[in-house]
């Protein structure tokens, strides 16, 4: 019985930890995020591609064996 004394009150211990450190980096006056090391919310990364593939390139018109030519060339 002590064992699984031992293991409730390790385990009541570390869920306490966890909340402490919950708060801590969610308290709006903790220095963590005012400093930016941690952030609650983040900016969504956004990214445009204006660049367009020319007809003459296009994968869609190559045959197979030409596709792994290119591949191989690559690599």
């Amino acid at each position: 019985m002590s064992d699984d004394n031992e293991m409730i009150l390790l385990l009541k211990e570390l869920v306490d930890k966890v909340k402490n450190l919950e708060q801590a980096v969610y308290n709006k006056d903790n220095l963590l995020m005012k400093s930016g090391f941690v952030v609650a919310e983040s900016p969504t990364p956004h990214m445009t591609n204006n660049t367009t593939v020319s007809s003459g390139d296009s994968i869609a018109k190559m045959e197979w064996d030409d596709i792994h030519k290119m591949a191989n060339n690559l690599g």
